[in-house]
């Protein structure tokens, strides 16, 4: 199942939850966050407006954007229409709503680094949680993780997404422990959270409870983080460092199996006694340890280079040990950096 496209299929659902859980399994007895009346988050949003002096007309404006049906709107339609009330006055804020308003882009650090200023108005976290929701689309993960950093639940009108962004970038950059505490908050408020959150928290901290490092699941993983940011057109150091991970922990896995394999092979060998000598004439069974040949995936100094027969002979020693999929996995992410490779020459 490719969690992540299901996730960034569910970040752009712009319609009402559909309803939400109430799953005892998740309710502990005293939940940690709790979503902001309506009413509050409309006192907020003409109370910034007051401090910033908005004209009547600025102000008349924004009324319309909260009339009495938004008393039973859900936490992400308020954030949105926080966000176009800010708009209506800064045009920093305005300049962000228009940019979240498009299906992708390109992310302009230089442009939206006042987010980032402790001194910005109180209100800005919000924006922030906007602006990193639109980075998810985009699977913009490390931008979105710098934004969302910090953010806690009472500092925006949205909880249950701020956690689940942060689950998901969490997820998807393999932070096992910032991702466990964010989701793991987001499910102890099982009544408070959209169902469509819900359900895709509880598979990806399935995801992440079970990851072990430099397992092969672990591997593939990092390989699909590879793959993205190579998509995004990103090959610099950061990308380098995490490729050359991916090969050390291919190495080690590539020798456990091997030592495994040894191991078997000489017990089996010790386990062949005779009770009497061998006649000359007589032609022993069994079997020896053998000896097995060291597989050395790429190196440092030129990453994807392994030979074709070694690569091989890596790929079937995979295969013999773990479900299939994982040699497709390996295999396809091999065949993709030697046709890059082959570009760049």
């Amino acid at each position: 199942m490719n969690v992540a496209r299901i996730i960034l299929g569910v970040l752009l659902v712009s319609l009402p939850a559909v309803g939400a859980v109430h799953g005892e399994e998740d309710q502990p007895a005293e939940a940690s966050w709790q979503a902001p009346e309506p009413s509050a988050v409309r006192e907020l949003a003409m109370r910034w407006l007051a401090e910033q002096k908005a004209d009547a007309a600025v102000v008349e404006k924004a009324k319309t954007l909260w009339p009495p049906e938004a008393e039973s709107a859900e936490a992400t339609q308020l954030l949105a229409r926080l966000g176009v009330t800010f708009a209506l006055v800064d045009p920093r804020a305005r300049a962000l709503v228009e940019r979240c308003a498009r299906p992708s882009g390109r992310p302009d650090r230089e442009a939206t680094a006042w987010l980032l200023d402790e001194t910005v108005p109180p209100v800005t976290p919000n924006l922030r949680l906007l602006y990193a929701r639109w980075l998810l689309h985009g699977e913009l993960f490390d931008e979105a993780h710098e934004y969302l950093a910090g953010l806690a639940t009472e500092d925006v009108v949205d909880p249950a997404s701020l956690l689940f962004c942060q689950g998901v970038v969490a997820h998807q950059l393999l932070h096992r422990e910032e991702g466990l505490k964010a989701l793991d908050t987001l499910l102890a408020r099982s009544d408070k959270a959209p169902r469509r959150y819900l359900a895709l928290a509880r598979l990806m901290r399935e995801e992440l409870d079970g990851l072990k490092e430099d397992s092969l699941d672990h591997i593939a993983r990092r390989m699909g983080d590879i793959r993205r940011r190579l998509d995004l057109g990103r090959a610099g150091p950061k990308v380098r460092k995490i490729e050359d991970g991916v090969i050390e922990s291919l190495d080690k896995l590539i020798k456990k199996l091997e030592e495994q394999q040894k191991k078997s092979q000489c017990a089996g060998s010790n386990s062949i006694q005779s009770s009497s000598p061998a006649p000359d004439s007589r032609i022993l069974g069994g079997r020896g340890p053998g000896e097995v040949t060291q597989k050395k995936l790429g190196s440092k100094s030129g990453w994807g280079d392994l030979p074709p027969k070694q690569r091989e002979a890596a790929l079937q020693q995979i295969g013999r040990e773990f479900p299939s999929h994982y040699r497709d996995v390996i295999e396809q992410y091999f065949r993709k950096l030697a046709t890059e490779e082959e570009q760049e020459r």
